[in-house]
């Protein structure tokens, strides 16, 4: 995915990271998605329908075993070229203990499975 100028710069840079996720808006209406993307602070994700940005949302991330539940909005919405697909970055909201341990252990897993043998992976501070 080419990178794109947004007005707001990433704090944290994003991982390739997939795995389902369920969108639930603030009228309880829900939309299936499939998370691509992930950080300390936000994700990118693909959906069949368009979320405008600024939505507030409650999102439910499922990596096999591994489930986490939060609240995110999001920043920025884009077509996915004619293919009936929608992308959206996701800002996440204040996270609790476990939902912060949740998204730290899939960047970490990320970042081991992806680091070269003889390289020390350091842990990530907030």
């Amino acid at each position: 995915m080419a990178e794109r100028s947004y007005p707001i710069k990433r704090s944290n840079p994003r991982f390739s990271f997939f795995a389902d996720a369920e969108v639930t808006l603030g009228d309880g209406t829900w939309v299936p998605a499939q998370l691509t993307e992930l950080s300390l602070r936000g994700c990118y994700i693909d959906t069949l329908e368009p979320i405008p940005t600024g939505t507030r949302l409650r999102l439910r991330i499922c990596d096999g075993m591994s489930t986490c539940e939060l609240h995110g909005e999001v920043i920025y919405m884009e077509s996915g070229s004619g293919m009936a697909m929608f992308g959206m970055g996701v800002v996440f909201g204040e996270m609790g203990t476990e939902q912060h341990s949740a998204i730290d252990a899939w960047v970490r897993d990320w970042l081991s499975s992806h680091a070269e043998s003889d390289v020390a992976v350091k842990p990530m501070s907030r």
